[in-house]
Formats: structure tokens, C-alpha cells, sequence
């Protein structure tokens, strides 16, 4: 039993989806196809995958539906966050009633292969060149959600095994600086956060990655990773 993790599906399989990924350049060509060929490769129905937002393109969920069912039948078990343009997500309590091989993850924590996976969407850090004061209040009410799911795997956390961290958002802006959300990560004790939304060879090079402050960070959008999910442990 294995974990990976891959963020940024967006998926457009609902009626009268205009959503062409490859116009954001080759890596993004025929993505669907080419993640679904890999995760068969790679993944049995034992193992877990964690998918760090930004699933589906769709506004609503009569339309969310046509992406998440794609999802479910894909091996494994499936922990998803929501992600900024997760429009479609509401009700967390209906979400998680909706697939037995799904769960979506929301001021909680999930005990799974060894360890405990905890997140949030997170948002723009103030060290954002583009942060503004309605930026803050999204900001201060993620760190409470990540605080929530950090706070449910204390509770539970019987054993030493680890807990792993995961965002949509990186968890800093620019990685010369420092964010609430790296302040908590390192308050619970988390050594390995995973995210996504970064795109584009520009923002791969200057996205936070390798270990800052004794925490290894993880970039795992689909473009970057080039469709394969990446392996945790």
C-alpha cells in the first residue's frame, strides 16, 4: 500500500465544456488521457492518492459530477482538497456522502498508509506582490482550516507516525520569506508539504522547493510532475 499525490486535474468532461488545457503549452496536451494511462500503471486499488485541488473546471455540481466520477474510477483511494477554481465545492458533509473511494478533505485529518494527511486550499501570503486586504481575510480563514486539520491529527495521533502536510496554494509566495501557514506546518511538526498551482517553467523555478526551516516542500501540479503521479511513500 502506497501514497502519491497530484494536483491540478482540471478536468472538463461535463456537457458543454470549452476548457482546452493544451493552450497553456505541450505538457498540458491530452492530460487526462495521459494521467489516467500512468495512474494505471503505477496504482492498485490499496494504494491512496491525495489530489490537492483545482479537479474539475466545473461551476456547479451537476457538472462537477461528470469529472469526479472519471476520478472515482481510477484505482485506489482518493483524498481531494479543493482548490481556487474548485467552484463546484460546497457542503462537505454531502461531498463526502457521494463516493465510497473518495474523500474530501476539510477542516480534518485522514489516518491513512502510515500516516496523517492533513490541509487545506490555503491562498496568496502577504509576501504576494498582488496581496490585498480582502486577500488577508481569506488568508487568516485557511490558516484556521489548516490549524483545524493540523488540531484533528494531534487528537488522533496515537503513534509517532507521521504527519503530512498539503496545500493548493504554495504555502509562501516567494520563498525567500516566511508565512503562517510554514509557522504552523512547523508547530505540529510536519516535515514534507506537498502542493500544487504553480504553472509554467517560470513558476517551477522560482517556487519553493527542497527543505526551508527544517520542512521539505513539494511541488505536484500535473504539468510540472507531467502527468505521473508522484510517490510519497
Amino acid at each position: 500500500m502506497s501514497l502519491f499525490v497530484i494536483a491540478d486535474l482540471h478536468l472538463s468532461f461535463f456537457p458543454g465544456a470549452d476548457k482546452p488545457m493544451d493552450v497553456f503549452g505541450p505538457r498540458w496536451f491530452d492530460h487526462a488521457q495521459r494521467l489516467a494511462l500512468h495512474w494505471r500503471e503505477m496504482i492498485t486499488e490499496e494504494d491512496t492518492v491525495v489530489i490537492p485541488g483545482d479537479i474539475s473546471w466545473a461551476l456547479k455540481m451537476e457538472d462537477a459530477v461528470f469529472d469526479l466520477d472519471w476520478v472515482a474510477q481510477l484505482p485506489g483511494k482518493k483524498i481531494l482538497l479543493k482548490g481556487n477554481h474548485d467552484l463546484w465545492w460546497s457542503g462537505i458533509t454531502r461531498l463526502n456522502k457521494m463516493y465510497d473511494n473518495m474523500t474530501f478533505l476539510q477542516n480534518d485529518c485522514v489516518r491513512t498508509e502510515g500516516c496523517y494527511i492533513c490541509g487545506t486550499r490555503g491562498w496568496l501570503t502577504p509576501d504576494h506582490e498582488d496581496f490585498t486586504q480582502a486577500d488577508e481575510k481569506i488568508y487568516r480563514r485557511e490558516l484556521l482550516r489548516l490549524e483545524s486539520s493540523l488540531q484533528a491529527a494531534d487528537r488522533m495521533r496515537e503513534t509517532p507516525d507521521p504527519i503530512i502536510g498539503f496545500l493548493h496554494y504554495p504555502p509562501v509566495s516567494d520563498q525567500r520569506r516566511f508565512s503562517a501557514f510554514q509557522q504552523l506546518f512547523e508547530d505540529y511538526g510536519v516535515k514534507d508539504v506537498y502542493y500544487g498551482h504553480i504553472h509554467g517553467e517560470d513558476g517551477f523555478r522560482s517556487c519553493i522547493k527542497g527543505e526551508h526551516h527544517g520542512i521539505r516542500y513539494h511541488l505536484a501540479s500535473l504539468d510540472f510532475l507531467n502527468c505521473i503521479p508522484l510517490k510519497i511513500r
